[in-house]
């Protein structure tokens, strides 16, 4: 039995190639991995040696040969294969070890062209797709955490036809997934990201218990390693509809950095929001603003959840608490919630990926976009349009309520006072309805709304939203801008004396 073994990644494959010895398997190798597998004693064959020819071009052409590729996809069970390679003097290859040229390193550590073309591997995608064409012959290792696994299916005949079979799959996903990186590379660096074709690759992190409704199936699949950097499940386990309501509250949460921030989400939507002190403050506000609706909600908590916060949040059913981290004492709590769930980061504070860009699924495709960004600095430098300039804290409340409303569904409308949030109307066909609806929501949970400033991520068409803020008693407002009426509303915000600020940045959410 030979096997070939051809890595870029050389982790483990010294122990690997050891392993193979053993069973009294021969190994060819190339370039690196040779001189590797050389310098540590291991018996290796160097790749000339079967090719008949040298290595050339720079190391471009050494694996790209009949000898190599034939000894991997002739059928063994075919006499006319079997006999064709014995006139060819094709010996077989019945395993190859493959991992590519390391294209994403190259692209995060450098702009340089011609090293990010002499990264884009060639040979090791073709023999990786040659060997996993011929599985029922052939193994195909392309993941060095399988090392071991398939060492004892070898030593314990085991490699069965089902056993390679998964292999083969992660091997086409292994190319697939390269060639998308570098097409969508490509496509960014000289077509603005929007080329003829759009590759979404993700690798699978973990099956949920089904999708948005039992009767669909549903999994977590993740770019770079985020989850399975920042995603812990300490306590049940997330489910389809977990995920994304945990997404957005962590979206809200995360966007105020180091601050002591708690939101509460609810189908997506938030319904409660505060900035406060201490985290047990920020809760606690964060509740008042729609506890009915807080009741089986998710709540991302933007620090480390302690025993006294865990205590108040265990006095109402939540479904979900996902927080930079718990400490031990606060997972005592919270063992006593049988269906409450608890998810962490493992960080002090919550952090988000930042993906450069988002997709939507519609029927028959997606759209796909760059993502939005919410930026620091677009209240601090907004246009004052008012003659009334704001306070230090309605600014501060003016921040909060921005970024809110730009990550809720739209038409949106937030509220906020003493940084907390105490009213919000989203989702709405007309923005008129989600200012009244939020007031109307606001004065059934019998919170005070005056004082309170305002927030809509675009522009109000008509005066008639600043008249009714005036009449709740808002006293400041941020909105983009841009509407043919601007001055009717500039004029309504001078007449009540409320300070108006423009923003110039529209943020939807659809």
């Amino acid at each position: 039995m030979r096997a070939l073994l051809s890595v870029s990644d050389k982790s483990g494959i010294v122990e690997f190639a050891q392993g193979l010895e053993k069973m009294g398997w021969e190994i060819i190798s190339t370039g690196g991995t040779y001189k590797k597998l050389n310098e540590a004693g291991v018996k290796v064959i160097e790749i000339d040696e079967v090719t008949k020819f040298p290595e050339c071009f720079e190391g471009r052409v050494k694996t790209l040969n009949p000898f190599v590729h034939g000894g991997i996809l002739h059928k063994r069970g075919e006499k006319e294969h079997v006999a064709q390679a014995k006139e060819l003097g094709v010996e077989g290859i019945d395993l190859v070890c493959v991992n590519l040229y390391p294209f994403k390193e190259t692209i995060e550590r450098t702009e340089d062209f011609d090293e990010i073309i002499e990264n884009i591997d060639i040979g090791g995608p073709t023999m990786v797709r040659s060997a996993a064409k011929n599985f029922n012959d052939v193994v195909i290792v392309t993941d060095a955490s399988d090392y071991g696994s398939i060492i004892d299916a070898l030593k314990n005949k085991s490699d069965s036809l089902d056993f390679r079979r998964d292999l083969m799959i992660k091997a086409f996903e292994h190319t697939a997934s390269y060639d998308a990186m570098i097409a969508n590379y490509m496509n960014g660096r000289f077509n603005n990201g929007f080329g003829a074709y759009k590759f979404i690759t993700g690798k699978k992190s973990f099956q949920t218990r089904y999708g948005e409704n039992p009767h669909q199936q549903g999994a977590l699949y993740e770019f770079d390693n985020h989850f399975t950097n920042n995603f812990k499940q300490l306590k049940g386990e997330a489910s389809f509809n977990n995920i994304n309501d945990v997404n957005n509250a962590v979206k809200i949460a995360s966007s105020f950095k180091d601050e002591n921030a708690v939101c509460i989400v609810k189908h997506g939507n938030p319904c409660g929001f505060a900035l406060k002190g201490t985290l047990l403050e920020s809760y606690t506000e964060a509740l008042r603003c729609d506890p009915i609706s807080a009741f089986g909600g998710v709540v991302a908590v933007n620090g480390v959840v302690d025993k006294v916060l865990a205590q108040k949040m265990n006095e109402i059913f939540l479904e979900v608490v996902m927080a930079g981290d718990f400490t031990n004492e606060a997972l005592e709590v919270f063992a006593k919630k049988k269906r409450l769930k608890l998810f962490a980061q493992g960080k002090k504070k919550l952090v988000m990926s930042k993906d450069s860009h988002d997709f939507k699924h519609i029927d028959g495709g997606f759209v796909y976009q760059n993502s939005d960004c919410i930026c620091d600095n677009e209240v601090h430098n907004a246009h004052k349009k008012s003659k009334l300039t704001a306070t230090k804290q309605e600014m501060k409340d003016l921040e909060i309520a921005w970024k809110v409303a730009g990550l809720t569904k739209s038409n949106c409308v937030v509220y906020v006072k003493n940084s907390a949030m105490v009213a919000v109307g989203m989702g709405m066909t007309s923005r008129v309805d989600a200012a009244q609806c939020a007031l109307k929501k606001a004065k059934e949970m019998d919170i005070d709304v005056s004082g309170a400033v305002m927030a809509s991520e675009a522009f109000f068409p008509f005066r008639d939203s600043i008249d009714a803020a005036a009449k709740a008693g808002v006293k400041a407002i941020i909105e983009p801008g841009g509407s043919i009426r601007d001055d009717e509303v500039i004029e309504a915000a001078n007449e009540h004396g409320i300070s108006l600020y423009f923003t110039t940045v529209r943020h939807f959410l659809h």
